[in-house]
């Protein structure tokens, strides 16, 4: 049965699509060991990247005479201007929801329920239906569609330009065609937090960074038929519902600005608390890049730039009596090296220990010695081995010791450590610096170019 005529049937355009089978690989860049690690939403005074509400700092006036005395002295980019390359100049293709069972789209006042029907959607409102292999929905000009997981968000889901629906293997997916700028404005918000003006040049250096990895991933999933994903596979991306004023004036007034190294796009992977310095790829076993170096990232008191951070330091504890279970449960994961064939049938942890580490002193290597010998287990994945209710750790950038019946980690950083600090960048800009000095500082000898349409 279809739909009886209203509003919405009026704007739905059906739209072919090819659907890939099988599953797909993600580029080397974006694999799933933690390209880029977002902080969590947490009710904390220091608003830490993706904390929901403004921040205020009664010293701003303060701090900003004394950036004279506090700003590193790092060469700005040079500024290129060009217009857009036509392979560029078109909507950003985002995986909004994927594999999922039901969402809901509200459209023209009315709620209606999405559901993959085997190799079709099915479109429910009210007492009628009907299906189709894809359908797209266009926002009106300067409006937003909502779509959401359930009837309750759908109130604050505002998504610009397009969305197809489309059924994948038995499952629904949701793809929204919009605009890249406007992408950015649903981006920077989760990504560094909503500021206040003392800090707007962090905002645009979030909107630089974000939009640079935007267009690096243009055709990056061709197979899925998106560019990027709306999680932390990618960048969050929740559409317009939590836009400001002031995040949008940073996304404007940065419009097109994009960061490049030898004429191509430099992967722009930032993390959320460097713990006074960054690293390089290393901490994933790859080649380096000449833009992405382990450097400092200290005030010239010593102190981190991301020293407002709650994870400048931290602590996990972890019982003797639970430690042989979790990195059983963990090793794979982990990408555990074993010394011997039934290495893996370990009962009993002997010791711990950190073999190497990487330049910037996070861990290159560490070593468990269990009653079956040892495992290596590299780099990052070293968060994975002590993952306890679906956590892992902050950062490889820990010390490790024995206290009684207790494993004690203490640490600092949140993230993988690579490129820009956001934290770092927080304070840099409310110290006085530019966004341009703050990218040339995370991101050595790039070129800042912008496109004009």
């Amino acid at each position: 049965m279809l739909f009886k005529p209203s509003p919405i049937l009026a704007l739905i355009i059906g739209v072919s699509a090819a659907l890939a089978d099988g599953d797909f690989d993600l580029p080397d860049d974006v694999q799933n060991t933690e390209v880029i690690r977002f902080v969590p939403i947490e009710a904390t005074s220091t608003q830490e990247p993706g904390a929901q509400n403004s921040e205020t700092n009664s010293d701003v006036s303060a701090a900003k005479n004394d950036a004279s005395n506090t700003v590193e002295q790092d060469t700005p980019a040079a500024f290129k201007a060009h217009k857009i390359p036509e392979d560029l100049n078109r909507p950003l293709r985002v995986g909004v929801f994927t594999g999922v069972k039901e969402l809901y789209l509200k459209y023209q006042g009315e709620t209606v329920r999405v559901t993959p029907h085997g190799n079709k959607v099915k479109f429910e409102a009210g007492e009628n239906s009907t299906e189709d292999i894809s359908r797209e929905f266009n926002s009106e000009e300067g409006g937003c569609i909502a779509v959401a997981a359930d009837k309750k968000s759908l109130g604050k889901a505002c998504y610009p330009g397009s969305i197809l629906f489309r059924a994948t293997n038995g499952r629904l997916d949701a793809i929204n065609s919009v605009d890249v700028e406007d992408y950015l404005r649903g981006v920077v918000p989760y990504e560094i937090g909503k500021l206040d003006s003392s800090r707007i040049e962090a905002l645009k250096a979030q909107a630089v960074a974000a939009r640079t990895y935007a267009y690096k991933h243009f055709n990056s999933r061709e197979a899925m038929g998106f560019d990027v994903y709306a999680d932390t596979k990618d960048q969050v991306y929740k559409g317009l519902a939590s836009a400001t004023p002031l995040t949008d004036a940073a996304v404007k007034a940065t419009a097109g600005v994009v960061m490049t190294y030898n004429d191509e796009f430099i992967i722009a992977y930032y993390h959320s608390t460097c713990g006074g310095i960054t690293e390089t790829l290393a901490t994933w076993n790859r080649a380096d890049l000449p833009y992405l170096k382990s450097v400092p990232d200290k005030r010239p008191n010593g102190k981190p730039w991301c020293d407002e951070s709650s994870y400048t330091k931290w602590e996990r504890r972890f019982a003797d009596k639970e430690i042989a279970k979790l990195f059983k449960a963990n090793a794979i994961e982990a990408k555990a090296i074993f010394s011997s064939k039934n290495g893996a049938d370990f009962k009993k942890i002997k010791s711990i220990k950190i073999k190497d580490k990487l330049k910037s002193g996070r861990i290159m290597t560490l070593r468990v010695e269990t009653d079956k010998g040892h495992f290596d287990v590299l780099t990052d994945r070293t968060r994975w081995l002590f993952k306890k209710a679906g956590t892992i750790l902050p950062s490889s950038f820990f010390s490790i010791k024995k206290d009684g019946k207790e494993w004690v980690l203490t640490g600092t950083g949140f993230g993988h450590g690579v490129g820009m600090c956001q934290m770092g960048v927080r304070a840099r800009a409310q110290a006085g610096q530019s966004y341009q000095e703050i990218l040339s500082h995370y991101y050595q000898g790039i070129t800042l170019e912008k496109f004009e349409r």
